[in-house]
């Protein structure tokens, strides 16, 4: 069933939040600056049945996923802080203090998954709508924009082959406790130790060993591998496809090359991809590409979107910028982006890469020049929000979890605004002659 319109309580006993906090507080300035009514009447639209308890009021959950991305916090610790935080209640919508979870963490992963990524990009569109009546961007920002794409690394550890094939095998032996196969062996105490001897040759770059020892323990796992396969018919309707869709990706794993290049890096995740982005410190990266759009003169994300197959940087520009056109309700007339769009071309859109240095104008070119202020936002998004782990499972998590980076980055800057301004308030209430000098230079 939708949400239920929340009543205002008529508590006598109680004075309301607002009366008891600062009301010039940054965080109470930006929840008058979003339009909740719209966003509200979006998020309802996920909901086809009519039946069953109505569902948590959408301007929670929009604030909490808000919060979460803008303070880089998990599910657990974004629920739990609201508790503590009168001001975070305000913004969620709450006229008196609570003292309980508003919701259990849990209700945060249905939420992502009934709104889809259709659904997340409407938090991202209002941000940049309450960028606008904050003053952070003019509405002519969108129409110059920079591109360029990162990679959002996965929630694995890193996929050596020894690690992969133990985990197949734990799965595997797992598996067949849980649906009652008995099977010939397990090869519980020999493949721990195996996979130990294969880091040891390998750190002593004693490699002849090591694959002696990783085709040992191939050949062990793909024992095992049959043995639940031969019994995979005994399993109930309810279990067998899951079991069988185990021992596909056993056997991709068992039979994948080194150089293969459609490999499985995950068990758990088989999306992940291997990005190599020219990195000397970070040679491969494990996760999925993403693209970035950014205004060009304040770096405020228009458009973030998930790429999966790891494509050309060039083929996800036109995305990208439909993607922006569509949020902030603008074309954009110009994109500055990298070396790596070079040769695109795409229609009602000026396209500016830094090869660009002959027969044109300072302006232009100090324009071009400013491709790289999108870098320090990437890395801002990897170390102040959620962008350097994702921990959502899917192809569909990786489409959530990287607009909600972009959403969490623009508040983060709308935050900042509104705290330079009050910290200006402050300065000319309590030291005028300093406020008077701040004016005149």
């Amino acid at each position: 069933m939708g949400p239920k319109t929340p009543v205002t309580e008529q508590d006598f006993f109680r004075q309301p939040l607002r009366e008891q906090i600062n009301l010039k507080h940054p965080l109470v300035h930006l929840t008058d600056l979003i339009n909740w009514e719209r966003l509200g009447a979006s998020m309802s639209e996920s909901f086809v049945s009519h039946k069953g308890r109505p569902a948590t009021s959408p301007r929670l959950i929009a604030g909490l996923l808000y919060l979460q991305h803008a303070f880089d916090l998990s599910d657990e610790e974004v629920v739990w802080q609201w508790v503590e935080n009168p001001y975070w209640q305000v913004f969620t919508g709450e006229t008196h203090l609570q003292t309980e979870p508003p919701i259990d963490p849990s209700s945060l992963t249905r939420w992502r998954k009934r709104l889809g990524e259709a659904g997340i990009e409407e938090l991202l569109a209002e941000t940049i709508e309450a960028a606008k009546r904050a003053g952070v961007i003019k509405a002519s920002s969108v129409k110059r924009v920079i591109v360029d794409t990162t990679v959002m690394e996965k929630a694995i550890a890193y996929p050596t082959d020894s690690r992969l094939l133990e985990r197949c095998r734990e799965h595997l032996v797992k598996a067949a406790a849980r649906h009652g196969l008995k099977l010939r062996q397990n090869y519980n105490r020999e493949a721990p130790r195996l996979v130990l001897q294969i880091g040891r040759y390998a750190h002593a770059k004693q490699f002849k060993r090591m694959r002696k020892a990783l085709r040992t323990l191939r050949s062990r796992v793909g024992r095992v591998m049959r043995d639940v396969e031969r019994q995979a018919g005994q399993v109930s309707e309810s279990g067998h496809v899951a079991l069988l869709e185990l021992v596909a990706r056993a056997k991709r794993i068992l039979s994948q090359k080194p150089k293969d290049k459609n490999k499985l890096y995950a068990l758990h995740a088989p999306e992940v991809e291997c990005l190599a982005k020219g990195k000397a410190r970070i040679p491969y990266e494990f996760g999925v590409k993403v693209s970035i759009t950014t205004t060009h003169k304040e770096g405020l994300v228009v458009g973030m979107r998930s790429m999966p197959g790891n494509p050309y940087d060039g083929h996800t520009l036109a995305e990208a910028l439909e993607q922006a056109e569509i949020l902030s309700d603008a074309k954009p007339e110009v994109a500055i982006v990298d070396r790596g769009y070079n040769g695109v071309a795409v229609d009602g859109v000026k396209i500016y890469h830094p090869g660009l240095w002959r027969g044109i104008t300072r302006g232009l070119r100090a324009m071009i020049r400013r491709r790289s202020a999108i870098e320090p936002a990437i890395g801002h998004m990897k170390t102040d929000g959620r962008l350097d782990r994702n921990w959502l499972k899917g192809a569909l998590g990786d489409a959530i979890h990287a607009v909600l980076c972009g959403a969490g980055h623009n508040l983060r800057m709308i935050l900042r605004k509104l705290r330079l301004f009050y910290a200006l308030v402050l300065i000319a209430l309590f030291n005028p002659a300093v406020a008077g000098i701040n004016s005149i230079s």
